[in-house]
């Protein structure tokens, strides 16, 4: 079973990709859900943020809001670091038990894992050996990019903030098998991937 990790910042067009995939028959893995389930009411990584956090992060009922997660830590290094070591490993043991199961129903012939933060982290590296194998690239020029997110509500400033907190073009092709670049129409976008779904899986 193949497993592909893909990446993209924010704007590049990562989901619509995904959901080409998706089209295309494989099995497409959210792994930001996962992150945030793993925070959620009775969730892997839930007692562990609490803990590292204080109770300044939960709401009236005591479970993690996640605005207050965000508030602590975007632009604060060091405090994203404490969240990923407790959340990171919770969200690839979740990984790992999800690709075992698709491994053993021994009818799936790729996964993709849809992830913001490939480049960044460690998700997807699982030391069972099922993580990804290849990594794909979404990415799209800074010019299309910037009224796309303004488009879904974000002020230019917040927009370039998020894409200035990620990863650079750069730092993903390093990495990347497959790189795609998505500055046209969405039928070209959906024409790229079926070029690389047809190299990943002939």
């Amino acid at each position: 079973m193949l497993v592909v990790g893909l990446t993209g910042g924010i704007g590049a067009g990562k989901s619509t990709a995904a959901a080409r995939f998706a089209e295309l028959g494989a099995v497409v893995i959210d792994v930001d859900a996962i992150g945030r389930d793993v925070l959620a009411p009775g969730g892997r990584a839930e007692q562990g943020v609490i803990d590292a956090f204080g109770p300044g992060i939960t709401d009236d009922n005591g479970n993690i809001d996640r605005s207050k997660v965000a508030a602590e830590v975007f632009g604060r290094p060091d405090r994203l670091t404490a969240l990923e070591a407790v959340s990171h490993p919770a969200i690839n043991a979740e990984l790992d038990i999800k690709l075992r199961s698709l491994a053993d129903g021994g009818k799936v012939q790729a996964v993709v894992l849809d992830m913001a933060v490939l480049t960044e982290s460690r998700l997807g590296q699982l030391e069972s050996g099922r993580g990804y194998t290849k990594v794909l690239v979404v990415e799209a020029p800074e010019a299309v990019r910037l009224p796309r997110l303004i488009e879904r509500g974000l002020t230019e400033e917040q927009a370039r903030a998020r894409m200035a907190s990620q990863a650079s073009d750069e730092q993903r092709r390093a990495i990347a098998d497959h790189v795609i670049v998505n500055d046209g129409t969405p039928e070209e976008l959906a024409g790229a991937v079926d070029l690389v779904w047809a190299e990943l899986t002939g």
